[in-house]
């Protein structure tokens, strides 16, 4: 052929090639294929118009789904698609394998396309292709093996941090990057989030830069569109400005993708490699596979990072500092949110000093783990701290918090006549709460108790005691409930523990075997510091231990692994009365006043003796102890108009101890000895002493009496030498108060 005759007709020199040409028409289903093209796929040679479910049934169905995604990559990124698909005979036989390659053309709507592009028969793939083809098995097989384990890490990964060191660690099959970089956007500038294989430092002249900048990241956050360099020459010749940054990294090749959630690129994915890539369309289809994966990982530790961070500072910002310092005594405190949601809840804690000099501590637990819980909590803890500064007693401020919460979550609930909206409760919400009113002079305790766990006291020598105080309802159930007072003395040594029924009941505790397990943290923790719980690091440490025996370790806020395995918030307050300097305590003591108007806690008191003597060494004395505190206590209530004081106090060493219980009355009538009959209902109170304790006695004071007896543990029970106290008479015929 001569140059200057004209060139032969395009479709004659394509048959000559043995390539064909198609036109796929995405939006009508429909595919146009020349006569070649026609040939290639087993049909007659002549163009013919098919629909698309005629032309998938040419192609191997495995191939087709890999042309697929293929084509959807090329649309995405606006790049040639190539594929290699095997051709089937009406009889599912493969008759030969060919290669197509394509361009789409979007027509407005990226759903709506065609492709335009020729297919030829191929004999064998390329040298060193067979591993990036879609018709070979072993690279597929990998490279789904590959996308299945990048999934299954990323979506696994809880922070920012978790996901780069996952994308760090990815292992590409056939082509693992050596340099990774991830770019986010503050404004209109790039900023580096993280990157790997790089130096600490090389980030900083990527960091800052605006995105309207001559770089490859920079125009991929701009356009949402991959950008793929190949060689050295290529970006060079493409970024020639930002080259000089790139070229101090010795890399061949770079992959620039955009991090796309929701249709909004929020930052851009570099995969950098030491030698040459071609980016097939295999190559990119995984490429593109795993910055989506990426982009959705970021995305959900972005989100959850940031409602940490909010929510932290919320809880945070509604709980308290503890101070000033109170002279006597030490006080710690720890908050755990509960796992999952937004780990945020209704549990508090607080301390307000009273006008009065005393201090006021405050633990509560608003129904519910959610913001609202935390709302309502925000509110009740400042109307409570309102109510307790303007000096009320300590029934009196729960009283007010008591209407003030029926009246905010009533009013929520009911005020409005639309009814409740979608973010309001539909029904009102309650509060448990314990006050807690303290005299650091004589270590006195006020306390009242809306529905809340009773305080826990631990003695000087380990011994812990639950003390059961009066209560009423919790707070907001009924706005006309009075909340009565139990007063007790905190003894030097001793801590009193007050908590929420997180500490109790997570892992599947009751409230029976949740305090059995506080009792045991309690008694067995031997502080590490020299001054125990006299010093305030002493008592922090034991409030760590106790959270630590819900779910492990702790500090005073704790997120992350350990909070999704919290059942419900946790709040925890400790008091600690200190000693005298140098004082060691082994005695223990309890102080209860039993009022006339609660003979029930008569029982309590029984209880409380009981556990006091829990290591007691004959069982007999403790019954023997205990049914005389019944009768001093049943008596005060029966025959005097006063209330009744139980002092009950163990001194000395293990095995050789002295059991102490005085009952003090108002009352001047002195008790007398009577022997009734058998039939008679009273009268036996000085004789069972008489035959049961080691001693006993009264003692006349100024106003009232106290009766008194003791146990000697060394003694043979119901031994020990039997004796009269101060103001004892035996009158026969006289009336006995202890009847």
């Amino acid at each position: 052929m001569r140059t200057e005759d004209p060139l032969p007709p395009v479709g004659d020199v394509l048959a000559a090639l043995a390539t064909g040409l198609w036109r796929w028409d995405n939006a009508a289903g429909k595919v146009t294929l020349d006569a070649e093209a026609a040939r290639l796929l087993g049909l007659p040679g002549e163009q013919v118009t098919l629909t698309e479910a005629a032309v998938r049934s040419r192609f191997h169905p495995v191939d087709w789904n890999e042309i697929s995604g293929v084509i959807q990559l090329a649309v995405a990124e606006g790049t040639l698609a190539e594929a290699r698909l095997r051709i089937m005979d009406d009889k599912g036989r493969v008759i030969r394998t060919v290669r197509s390659r394509c361009k789409p053309v979007v027509h407005g709507n990226p759903g709506a396309y065609e492709l335009i592009g020729s297919i030829q028969e191929v004999t064998e793939p390329a040298p060193g292709a067979a591993a990036r083809t879609p018709v070979t098995g072993d690279w597929r097989r990998s490279r789904e093996a590959f996308l299945l384990d990048a999934g299954r890490a990323l979506a696994e990964a809880r922070s920012t941090e978790e996901v780069l060191r996952v994308a760090a660690g990815l292992s590409m099959p056939g082509f693992s990057p050596d340099g990774l970089a991830v770019f986010g956007t503050e404004g209109d500038r790039l900023t580096v989030i993280g990157h790997h294989g790089q130096q600490p430092g090389d980030e900083g002249p990527f960091s800052a830069m605006s995105l309207d900048t001559d770089y490859p990241a920079a125009e991929v956050v701009r356009t949402g569109r991959a950008v793929y360099l190949s060689s050295p020459e290529e970006y060079r010749r493409r970024y020639p400005v930002s080259w000089p940054l790139a070229q101090r990294f010795d890399r061949q090749s770079w992959a620039f993708l955009p991090l796309i959630v929701a249709g909004r690129t929020i930052g851009a994915w570099l995969a950098a490699f030491t030698y040459p890539v071609s980016f097939t369309p295999d190559e990119r289809s995984v490429l593109t596979t795993v910055a989506r994966m990426l982009a959705q990982a970021l995305s959900r530790a972005g989100t959850a990072e940031s409602e940490r961070e909010l929510t932290d500072g919320l809880q945070r910002s509604m709980l308290p500092t503890l101070g000033p310092e109170i002279p006597g005594m030490n006080v710690a405190a720890r908050y755990v949110p509960t796992g999952g949601g937004l780990q945020v809840g209704g549990d508090w804690y607080d301390m307000i000093p009273l006008p009065s000099g005393r201090i006021a501590l405050v633990i509560g637990d608003v129904q519910g783990h959610d913001v609202r819980a935390a709302g309502l909590m925000g509110q009740l803890r400042i109307a409570l701290r309102a109510y307790a500064s303007e000096g009320h007693r300590p029934d009196a401020v729960l009283s007010r918090a008591n209407r003030f919460l029926h009246g905010i979550t009533d009013s929520l609930t009911y005020g409005s006549t639309a009814g409740p909206g979608p973010s309001e409760d539909p029904e009102p919400r309650f509060a448990t709460c314990l006050y807690v009113e303290a005299d650091p002079k004589t270590g006195v305790l006020e306390i009242a108790r809306a529905g809340h766990p009773d305080p826990v006291i631990r003695m000087g020598d380990g011994t812990v005691l639950k003390r059961p105080t009066a209560g009423g309802l919790p707070l907001g159930v009924d706005p006309d409930v009075d909340y009565p007072t139990t007063e007790f003395a905190l003894e030097p040594g001793e801590t009193m523990l007050i908590c929420t029924d997180g500490l109790i009941e997570t892992g599947g505790h009751d409230l029976e075997t949740g305090w059995s397990r506080i009792r045991s943290v309690l008694e067995e923790h031997r502080p590490e510091n020299p001054e125990g719980l006299e010093s305030t690091k002493g008592l922090e440490e034991l409030a760590d231990v106790l959270v630590q025996a819900v779910h492990g370790p702790s500090s005073h806020h704790t997120t992350g692994p350990l909070a999704d395995r919290r059942e419900d918030d946790i709040a925890v307050l400790l008091l600690h009365r200190s000693s005298e300097p140098g004082r060691v305590v082994t005695s223990r003591r309890t102080v209860l006043t039993i009022a006339q108007a609660e003979p029930e806690r008569v029982a309590g008191a029984r209880q409380q003796l009981r556990e006091m003597l829990h290591d007691w060494a004959d069982a007999d004395q403790i019954d023997s102890a205990v049914l005389l505190v019944s009768e001093l206590l049943t008596n005060v209530l029966v025959h005097t108009d006063s209330h009744a004081l139980l002092v009950a106090e163990v001194i000395g060493e293990e095995g050789t101890r002295r059991l102490r219980i005085e009952v003090t009355d108002a009352s001047d009538d002195l008790p007398h000895k009577r022997r009734p009959g058998e039939l008679a209902s009273s009268g036996r109170g000085l004789l069972l002493m008489e035959v049961l304790a080691g001693s006993w006695g009264v003692d006349p004071r100024g106003e009232g009496k106290s009766i008194w007896f003791e146990f000697y543990e060394s003694a043979a029970p119901g031994g020990g030498a039997l004796e009269g106290g101060p103001g004892y008479g035996a009158d026969a015929d006289g009336d006995d108060p202890l009847a």
